[in-house]
This record gives structure tokens, C-alpha cells and sequence, in this order.
């Protein structure tokens, strides 16, 4: 039999894990799963890296429950640990653990925000095999004294890029601490930074590295386009997009909170059936969504990058990106989200000329462009696109400021605008205004007050005029350098009277 036809018989797995997983509905198993399963059973630590919607989570959690079918967890001291960067994907690794030990006898609890700590702490009190926990949850109970982690045989660090990203490290690094120093550590990533393979080799003893596709890439199943469009206009593109393709389930993407709660309304008013998600809801209405959009009861879901990870919706259709990430890399675990374990599916990013930086970004990282449509569908080719990358693409509101802008500009540049502080445009100045002009400076001979400016007379002959920086709104705009020569006018020779210095 040839690799690529294994089972997951052929893997070392029990017979009830395999029946289990047969009865989910998987028969052959991913590269991510069929080259670290094997090293996981044989208790090697492992460095996995694959790209989001390869099976990474089944990987870990098939080979961990054969490991823990023998044995008894003892009150408070959990036999393995897996710690996962939000509620949401410690939630799927539950999931996991429930559907593939159905013929087993493990003991499983879930510690993440947002929940009552007392259902928490009871299933701790009654001993857990397998304890799957968000690293501030996890330190919450341990300070409290409600779990030790002295007995932990097997650690977990799950999606550690993205833990490095949410500053969740140092957490991490205080959990591993409490830990034994012998014991088994899997330690998986859908991106392999230098950053990342530093934090790997603090945890990691020995590990076998296990890589199935380059850090970073994008599955092939996955149709990616771009569609370029005005600020103004993102709504609207997105809504004809929609409404064009065939979407039976899609994540749309936003990267601001407030930006979420927007578009969600948006769509509401226009008839499409969305609900929202987002990392300020309470954790019981949060699993209220997931559970609507699980059923099929909402069609489409406006979320954070809360939901880029963790979130394995079977069947996901497409994916979209109202914003370009700001982090290039979420870019390709927002896509990862569709076109999973085989399937095909689509993803649409709207980009404006605001995202000229971050677009460049992503298509650095994965190493391609991303081919451009235009809002019906058409390919653009190597075009900007309609109203990309233009200045035209600006709001009407930023295109006032520019021109504003230049004019402010072109005035500075001209004493004699300056001077004209009316709307009629009068030519002679009033008398608190700015200093005159060069040409009228050096024609009229008394000598300028001092109240309204300074002059000052360098070993060259040159003057230099300071205006009252309060008429201008505290701006030094006119300090000006005027040439003489060796020629200096006797008007600038001339004594200041003492009444005039305030004398």
C-alpha cells in the first residue's frame, strides 16, 4: 500500500480509536496526521507545522487518547494539558477529544473565560485525564489552588503563533514552569517564525520536526480574489458579491470591533440572515452563535480574527475580508477557514487604496498576488482595478483636504496671501497683521514695533524678522533670511528708543 493510501489503522491507532474516527466520517488521514501520529505513540516530542485546515488538532488528540485509555486521573492533578489561544479553538479541541473518545472512558474539562468557575473547579475536584484550558483561565485556578500540575504527563501548546501574537507567551512560559521536567511536549503552529522556533526550543526535548507545506502558504483549495473598490463603496461591493455567488455558509471578516457591529447591521437592513462575533460578547453568547450558525440557522457570520482559528465549520462555502489584515499572516488562517480537509472554497478580499501597505503585505508572505476581479466577477488582469489604487479611489471628504492642503501650502509661499486676511481680498494690510513683504520692508524707513515683531541685524547684513508667534496661531512661518549684501540700509542703523524697548 502507498503513503498515500494509508488508514488510519496503519497509523498504530487502537481499534475503537479507529473506529471512532470512522464513524466521523474520516478514512484516510491528512500529511499533517499521518507523519506525526506515529512519533506521538512512540512519546518523541514533536514540532509540527502545517497550514490552518490540515488537521492539526487531530493529530495531537487521536494518538493522546490511546496514550491515556490506561490510567486514573487523581482529584485536581489533570493527566495531560493542552492550552490554546482563545476560548473558541479550545473549545474545537474539546469537541475533538468528545467525538473521538466516545468508546472511551476519559475524563475531559474545559477552563475558559467567561464561564462559572464553579462548574470548572467540580470537574477538576473529580479528576480529569485530559484538561484543555486558555492560559489566563489555566493561571486563574492555579492561583486559586483549585488544580496542580504536577502529574501532567503530556503538554500541548496549540496554535503558537498565534499565542506569540496575543502576547500570551510569558503566560505560557509560567504554566511550563509548574510542569515536571519529564514529560512528553507536542508543540504545534500553523507558521514556523524564527521567533516561534526560539519559544520551541525552551519547551521542546529532542523534538522530530514534522513540516507538510511551507510556513505561511495557503491551501490549494482555496480560490482566492481580489476586488478593489472606494472606502465608500466596500458595503455595497460586498453585498454584490454575496448576492452573485452561490454562498451557503461564509465568515466575514472585519479587522475593528466597532467596524463588526456596522456591517452587521448593514446586512440586516438588507435582508441577508448574518449574526456577529466578536471578542467583547460574553462567552454564553458567543457559543449562542457559533450553535446558529453550526444549524444553519444563520447563513453568514461578522466576526473578529476571534474566529480565524478554532472555528472548523464543515462545509464552510466562502470567506470574506472586508479589511485587509493588518497582520499579514492572519491573512492565511482567515482563508484557512474554507477549502478544508479536501473541500473546495472561495475567498473575496475588498481592498481600498488605504490598504495599499497591508495588501503588499500579504502577497510577500504568500509569495503570490492574489488575481483581481472586479465587483461582477470579471478577471481584471493586471490592472489597479475599478477605482483601485488611485487617488480617485479617496473619499470626496479626502480629497477636499488634500486640495486644502496644497492651497495652505501655496499661501505660505507668498507673504502678500498672508496679508489678506478678508474675504474681499484687500491689498493693504491691517495694522495688528504679519509683517510685510520684503520689497514694502525695505522701501519704508521707520522702524518696525516691536510689539508685533523683532528685527535683528547679523555682522552680514542680514535681517531676520520673528513675528508674534500668538497672530499666527503659535506658527513661525515667516523667519526669513533677506540679503543685503555689504550694503545695509541706514533705517536698520538707526538707535531703538528706549520707550519703544519698554524702557
Amino acid at each position: 500500500m502507498s503513503d498515500t493510501q494509508k488508514t488510519f489503522a496503519d497509523l498504530g491507532l487502537s481499534d475503537e480509536i479507529v473506529e471512532a474516527v470512522t464513524s466521523a466520517g474520516y478514512t484516510t488521514p491528512t500529511p499533517i496526521q499521518e507523519k506525526a501520529i506515529p512519533y506521538v505513540l512512540m512519546g518523541r516530542d514533536v514540532l509540527g507545522c502545517a497550514q490552518t485546515g490540515t488537521g492539526k488538532t487531530a493529530s495531537f488528540t487521536l494518538p493522546m487518547i490511546d496514550i491515556l485509555s490506561a490510567g486514573r486521573a487523581k482529584a485536581r492533578m489533570p493527566r495531560s494539558l493542552i492550552i490554546a489561544p482563545t476560548r473558541e479553538l479550545a473549545a474545537q479541541v474539546a469537541e475533538n477529544f468528545t467525538k473521538y473518545g466516545a468508546n472511551t472512558k476519559l475524563t475531559m474539562a474545559l477552563l475558559i473565560g467567561g464561564v462559572s468557575f464553579d462548574d470548572q473547579e467540580s470537574k477538576l475536584d473529580r479528576g480529569v485525564d485530559v484538561l484543555i484550558a486558555t492560559p489566563g483561565r489555566l493561571l486563574d485556578h492555579f492561583e486559586r489552588g483549585k488544580v496542580l500540575l504536577t502529574d501532567v504527563k503530556v503538554l500541548v501548546i496549540d496554535e503558537a503563533d498565534r499565542m506569540l501574537d496575543m502576547g500570551f507567551i510569558p503566560d505560557v512560559e509560567r504554566i511550563v514552569s509548574l510542569l515536571p521536567t519529564i514529560r512528553q511536549t507536542l508543540f504545534f503552529s500553523a507558521t514556523m517564525a524564527p521567533e516561534i522556533k526560539r519559544i520551541a526550543d525552551k519547551f521542546l526535548m529532542n523534538p522530530k520536526e514534522v513540516t507538510v507545506a511551507p510556513p505561511a502558504s495557503t491551501a490549494d483549495t482555496v480560490a482566492q480574489h481580489l476586488v478593489r473598490c472606494a472606502p465608500k463603496d466596500k458595503r455595497e461591493v460586498l453585498r454584490k458579491i454575496i448576492n452573485r455567488e452561490n454562498v451557503e455558509s461564509a465568515l466575514i471578516f472585519c479587522n475593528r470591533k466597532r467596524d463588526i457591529g456596522i456591517l452587521h447591521r448593514s446586512l440586516v437592513r438588507h435582508g441577508f440572515d448574518a449574526v456577529q462575533l466578536h471578542g467583547d460578547m460574553t462567552q454564553p453568547a458567543r457559543m449562542e452563535t457559533l450553535k446558529k450558525f453550526k444549524n444553519n440557522e444563520a447563513r453568514m457570520v461578522v466576526c473578529s480574527d476571534v474566529a480565524a482559528r478554532g472555528l472548523d465549520i464543515k462545509g464552510l462555502s466562502h470567506v470574506f475580508n472586508f479589511d485587509v489584515p493588518s497582520n499579514a499572516e492572519d491573512y492565511v488562517h482567515r482563508i484557512g477557514r474554507t477549502g478544508r480537509a479536501g473541500m473546495t472554497g472561495r475567498a473575496f478580499t475588498i481592498s481600498t487604496s488605504d490598504d495599499a501597505k497591508f495588501l503588499a503585505a500579504v502577497q510577500r508572505l504568500i509569495k503570490k498576488d492574489i488575481p483581481e476581479v472586479d465587483e461582477d466577477g470579471n478577471p481584471v488582469g493586471g490592472a489597479k482595478g475599478k477605482s483601485g489604487g488611485s487617488a480617485k479611489a479617496k473619499p470626496e471628504a479626502a480629497e477636499d483636504a488634500v486640495a486644502a492642503d496644497e492651497k495652505a501650502s501655496t499661501e505660505e509661499k507668498s507673504g502678500e496671501k498672508r496679508s489678506r486676511r478678508s474675504r474681499g481680498g484687500k491689498k493693504s494690510a491691517p495694522k495688528d497683521s504679519a509683517p510685510q513683504t520684503e520689497a514694502a520692508s525695505a522701501k519704508e524707513a521707520p522702524a518696525p514695533k516691536t510689539e508685533r515683531s523683532s528685527s535683528s541685524v547679523t555682522g552680514g547684513g542680514v535681517v531676520e524678522q520673528f513675528p508674534d508667534k500668538r497672530r499666527r496661531g503659535g506658527r513661525d512661518d515667516s523667519s526669513r533670511v533677506v540679503g543685503f549684501g555689504d550694503d545695509v540700509p541706514a533705517f536698520l542703523l538707526r538707535p531703538v528708543p528706549k520707550k519703544a524697548m519698554g524702557g
